[in-house]
C-alpha cells in the first residue's frame, strides 16, 4: 500500500522537480553530454549544498531503476548466454578486486580518516548505496558518513566516467537508448511493464539483492530468450530513468554541513582515487589479455552503482551483458560477503 506524502513533502518534492527540469533543460540547450542525467544531477547537486531543501521520490526513483532492468534483460539472448562461459576469467579477478580494496580502504577509513572500524568498512566495499547505508547502520556503522562517502562516489565515478569515454576512449555517447515509444506494439510495451512490476516486487519478496534491477532482469531475460520481447524499452522509459538517478545522486547531499563536507565528501573524494586506479589497472589487464576491448573492460571495472553503469553501457552501445555481468559479480559478493567478513574483522580486533 502506497503511502500518501504530507504537504511538506509533496511541497519539497515539487520543488526538486522544478530544480531537476530546469538543469535538464540548461544542460540541453548547452548540448552537454547526457543531459537527461547530468542536467539533474548538477542542479539538484548545486541547489543540496546551499540549503534548498529537496526530496527524493522514494518509491517512484525506485520504479525508475526498474527500466534498467528491464533493457538489461531484453538484451538477454541465445547468443549472449553462449558467450558467458567465455567472461569466467575476468569475472574471477572481481574476488581479487574487492580483497584489494578492503586492505587499502579499511584502514584508510579507519587510521588516516579516524572513522570507527564498522564505518570505515562499509565505507570502503563498492556495494549499492542503500545497501551499504543499511548493513552499515545495523552493524553500528554512521548512517549520514556512509551516505555522503558513498554518494560522493557515485557522483565522482558517474561525472568522470563519461569523459574518460569520450575524450581518453574515443567512445560515442550517442547510441541509441532504445526505439520511441510509437515504434513499439503496445502489448510488447505491456509485456514490460509486467515483467518490471512482476520482477521488482517478487524479487522483494524473496529478499532478493537489487531487486528493482535483477528482479526485472530475470524475468525480461526470460521473456526475450522465449521471442516475446524483441526491443529494449522506449527511449522515453530509459531517459526517465537517466533522470530519476541524477536526481537521487545529486538530493544526497541535502543538510551537509561544513565538517560534513570535510570529513565525509573529502574522504569520499580521496579514496575515489584510489578505487580510480585500481579499475584501470584491472582495465589494462583485461584489455592486455584480450578478455575485453578496452570500452568493455573500462565499464565493468568502474567502481561505480550497477544502475549508473548500465546507463552509460547503454549510449556508449558497448556489450551490456558483459559489463552487467561484472557488476552483479561484485555487488553479490559485497553483499554476501561484507558483513560475514566486517563481523569476523570487528570481532578480531576487540579480542
Amino acid at each position: 500500500m502506497l503511502k500518501i506524502p504530507d504537504q511538506s513533502t509533496t511541497r519539497a518534492r515539487l520543488l526538486t522537480l522544478g530544480v531537476a527540469g530546469s538543469g535538464t533543460a540548461v544542460a540541453w540547450v548547452l548540448g552537454l553530454p547526457l543531459p537527461f542525467l547530468f542536467g539533474p544531477l548538477g542542479a539538484c547537486l548545486i541547489a543540496a549544498m546551499i540549503g534548498v531543501p529537496l526530496k527524493r521520490f522514494g518509491w517512484v526513483s525506485t520504479a525508475a531503476r526498474t527500466i534498467l532492468g528491464v533493457a538489461v534483460g531484453a538484451s538477454l539472448t541465445p547468443a549472449l548466454v553462449g558467450t558467458i562461459p567465455q567472461m569466467a576469467a575476468s569475472v574471477a579477478l572481481i574476488p581479487i578486486y574487492i580483497a584489494v580494496i578492503a586492505m587499502i580502504g579499511v584502514p584508510f577509513f579507519h587510521r588516516v580518516c579516524g572513522f570507527d572500524r564498522t564505518t570505515a568498512w562499509y565505507a570502503a566495499m563498492p556495494g549499492g548505496l542503500q545497501d551499504m547505508v543499511i548493513f552499515g547502520t545495523e552493524a553500528g556503522g554512521d548512517p549520514r558518513a556512509l551516505s555522503l562517502i558513498h554518494a560522493t562516489r557515485l557522483l565522482i565515478v558517474v561525472s568522470l566516467a563519461p569523459l574518460i569515454l569520450t575524450f581518453g576512449m574515443g567512445a560515442d555517447l550517442s547510441g541509441p537508448i532504445g526505439p520511441p515509444a510509437s515504434n513499439l506494439p503496445l502489448w510488447e510495451i505491456l509485456l514490460m511493464v509486467i515483467a518490471a512490476l512482476v520482477g521488482w516486487k517478487g524479487g522483494e519478496r524473496i529478499g532478493l539483492f537489487g531487486a528493482s534491477i535483477l528482479g526485472p532482469m530475470i524475468v525480461t531475460g526470460i521473456l526475450s530468450l522465449s521471442g516475446l520481447i524483441h526491443s529494449r524499452p522506449p527511449s522515453e522509459g530509459i531517459l526517465f530513468a537517466q533522470f530519476m538517478i541524477g536526481i537521487s545522486i545529486g538530493v544526497g547531499y541535502v543538510g551537509i554541513t561544513l565538517a560534513e563536507f570535510r570529513k565525509d565528501v573529502l574522504s569520499g573524494v580521496a579514496f575515489v582515487l584510489v578505487l580510480a586506479a585500481l579499475a584501470a589497472i584491472l582495465t589494462e589487464v583485461v584489455v592486455i589479455f584480450g578478455l575485453a576491448p578496452p570500452i568493455e573492460g573500462f565499464l565493468a571495472f568502474a567502481p561505480g552503482g550497477q544502475a549508473e553503469m548500465t546507463v552509460l553501457a547503454i549510449v556508449a552501445d558497448v556489450d551490456l551483458g558483459f559489463v552487467v555481468v561484472h557488476h552483479l559479480a561484485r555487488i553479490f559478493l559485497v553483499i554476501t560477503c561484507a558483513p560475514i567478513a566486517a563481523r569476523m574483522l570487528i570481532k578480531s580486533n576487540k579480542r
